[in-house]
């Protein structure tokens, strides 16, 4: 069953059409990831899919029952409604059947006490089933438990539930407009950059829910570890043309190179048969062999040529050979900082000369501020940060407010008091970071985001640092910017600080790793996965309970000073206290599983038509269902609360 079909669809703005002949189907349970450099299409297409824009040429068919839904890059003007509304938007129509169903049995219920006509009590009743079963088959009596895991894997607060939508960032209110799209569960879900916005608990979250779906999507992301999890197909968009691959983000980058070798070697094949074919054409077109020239000659015309796509560009970007400095380059001493409440208390670390750290965290933990802190742009309410001899200390904010958008990329690279670096030499430099031609000349402040994080980049290798301390450099670059960095990133010879959600990026750049969490930070030697695999082995070695200081081979002692133990400590005595007595997990279990039956067999004797002769068995009956829904749904918090505090 095709549920989008999408045949030979061109669209075209300028004098170059974005995108010819377009041509793909997308079928049940596909998850197809859409890659392509910035400026490729991308968003244009989703939006021809989605009904949102209009192709010039070609068609796009969908199946009569099947429902679109489109999340897009920036949330568009909230509505009046609080978080929850929002999100249970989403299953308004499953609010709508529970509505319906109650109104029906309480009618059933007063018609059995007057003995009204048999033909409408049957009506009533048939019409009761089919709600009963409907319900059922979407899980409805489940409903708000389905909400509450929504908001919480995105990660809402339950005190956030009843703020207005217009009170929350445009990050948030996109995390909201998601909520609402999972919860109501469409046929065919596009999704535009869906991880933007999200920390890597909430991202590895919305993996799991995307990739256990049935849903068909088609989803837009730079995100590697993402696209790798969560698709079975991938669509590239490139020059106009989309090429289709097989398998997750890392199946499709190693096709295409297989791809393009194949096609190569084609090529030059095919070439080789047309020079030889022309000679042979050239010297006997008019002697004795002169019919079988001409034959060739028409073999040649009806050949179809050999086309190598053209190669999508890996920009040489490098940060150039970066003076000594000391033994060690950053020293922080028992550093807290917060504004009001603490955001992190007795940081102590020393980063060494060459050190490549990350830090990473929950939207909210501080990162940016201890990158600040660290740099010496804020100082801390209490402890000490020093630098170390001969450092030069280079800084990338993520809001690139270090590149002045007034005026062009040439000026804006320039480093104070270096009028002596010409305009080539300035170009030179920002065409490494793919800022070519008359784009050098355009003012930052018009520039994609994409373009002016490449000046930004552009003006940090600039100033020749041996310290390059990065805010979320990976935001706005495409895959193969991305790829670009990360090569000069880990060629660069002096020392690494960097702030990163792209748990591709920090596998592939990082040495040692700061997490931050909520009145706790660790360290740890290694990369994102190092880490990953290190709180596994833990957790399986010791059922979870060890802090971190115990048996981690893999992490820096004299790095991480003596803040674990303490901080770990604290985070036990600081976590939210409980709702709930305390219980045993696996004995909540157990009454879960009696209540979800006690529910499904109240819903059964409510299905059953014999009931309803009885209006007070029908009162009876729904209030013991409510009863065992309210008590079910209590059961589900208790649950979770014990699964995290026990």
């Amino acid at each position: 069953m095709i549920l989008l079909s999408i045949r030979d669809i061109s669209r075209q703005f300028d004098a170059e059409p974005v995108f010819r002949n377009v041509t793909f189907d997308v079928r049940p349970g596909e998850r197809i990831g859409l890659v392509g450099p910035n400026g490729a299409g991308k968003t244009t297409l989703l939006h021809i899919l989605a009904g949102r824009d209009e192709s010039d040429t070609g068609e796009v068919e969908r199946a009569s029952a099947a429902t679109i839904e489109l999340l897009e890059q920036e949330a568009r003007a909230a509505s009046g409604r609080t978080l929850v509304e929002e999100a249970r938007a989403g299953l308004q129509h499953l609010y709508g059947l529970q509505d319906e169903a109650h109104a029906l049995a309480e009618q059933i219920a007063a018609e059995s006490e007057t003995n009204s006509a048999v033909e409408s009590s049957s009506r009533l009743h048939r019409r009761f089933d089919e709600l009963q079963h409907e319900l059922t088959r979407h899980s409805a009596y489940n409903i708000e438990h389905r909400v509450d895991e929504v908001l919480a894997g995105l990660g809402f607060a339950r005190e956030d539930y009843d703020r207005p939508l217009s009170t929350f960032s445009g990050g948030q209110q996109n995390r909201a407009a998601l909520a609402r799209m999972l919860l109501r569960d469409p046929e065919i879900l596009l999704l535009d950059e869906p991880t933007n916005h999200l920390d890597i608990a909430a991202t590895e979250w919305l993996e799991a829910w995307l990739a256990s779906s049935t849903q068909a999507m088609l989803l837009v992301s730079h995100d590697r570890y993402f696209l790798d999890r969560v698709t079975n197909r991938i669509l590239e968009l490139h020059g106009g043309v989309v090429s289709g691959y097989k398998g997750n983000f890392t199946a499709y980058w190693r096709q295409r190179d297989e791809r393009r070798k194949v096609l190569a070697r084609t090529l030059q094949k095919q070439q080789d048969f047309i020079a030889k074919t022309e000679d042979f054409i050239r010297r006997n077109k008019y002697g004795q062999k002169h019919a079988q020239a001409a034959d060739r000659e028409k073999k040649l015309e009806r050949l179809e040529r050999v086309d190598v796509p053209p190669e999508i560009e890996r920009l040489p970007m490098t940060f150039g050979q970066p003076t000594r400095t000391g033994d060690w380059v950053i020293e922080a001493t028992g550093v807290s900082k917060g504004f009001g409440a603490p955001l992190f208390r007795d940081f102590t670390l020393r980063i060494d000369r060459g050190d490549r750290l990350a830090i990473f965290g929950p939207n909210g933990s501080g990162k940016t501020t201890l990158l600040r802190v660290l740099i010496g742009e804020l100082q801390p309410d209490a402890g000490t940060v020093r630098f170390g001899t001969g450092v030069r200390l280079a800084y990338f904010d993520q809001q690139l407010a270090g590149v002045d958008p007034a005026l062009d990329a040439v000026e804006a690279v320039r480093p104070a008091g270096r009028p002596d670096l010409t305009p080539g030499t300035l170009r030179s430099l920002l065409a490494r970071f793919g800022i070519r031609g008359e784009q050098a000349f355009q003012p930052v402040g018009s520039m994609s985001g994409g373009e002016k994080s490449k000046v930004a980049l552009a003006k940090l290798a600039a100033l020749e640092a041996n310290v390059l301390v990065l805010d979320e450099p990976t935001n706005h670059l495409d895959v193969w910017a991305r790829d670009s960095l990360e090569e000069a990133l880990t060629g660069f010879e002096g020392t690494l600080v960097f702030v990163s959600h792209d748990r591709y990026f920090l596998d592939r750049v990082a040495r040692s790793v700061v997490v931050l969490e909520p009145d706790c930070w660790r360290h740890y030697a290694g990369n994102y996965s190092d880490y990953i695999s290190f709180l596994k082995n833990r957790s399986a070695g010791s059922g979870g309970t060890r802090s971190s200081r115990d048996g981690t081979a893999a992490a820096d002692e004299s790095n991480r000073g003596s803040g674990e133990a303490r901080h770990d400590s604290r985070r036990k005595e600081s976590r939210r206290k409980r709702r709930f007595p305390y219980r045993l997990v696996e004995d909540l279990e157990a009454d879960i599983a009696a209540h979800e039956a006690r529910v499904e067999e109240l819903q059964a004797a409510l299905a059953d038509s014999a009931l309803h002769r009885d209006g007070d068995r029908v009162r009876e009956t729904l209030k013991s269902f409510e009863d065992a829904r309210s008590k079910l749904a209590e059961l589900y918090e208790h649950w979770e609360e014990a699964v995290e505090l026990n």
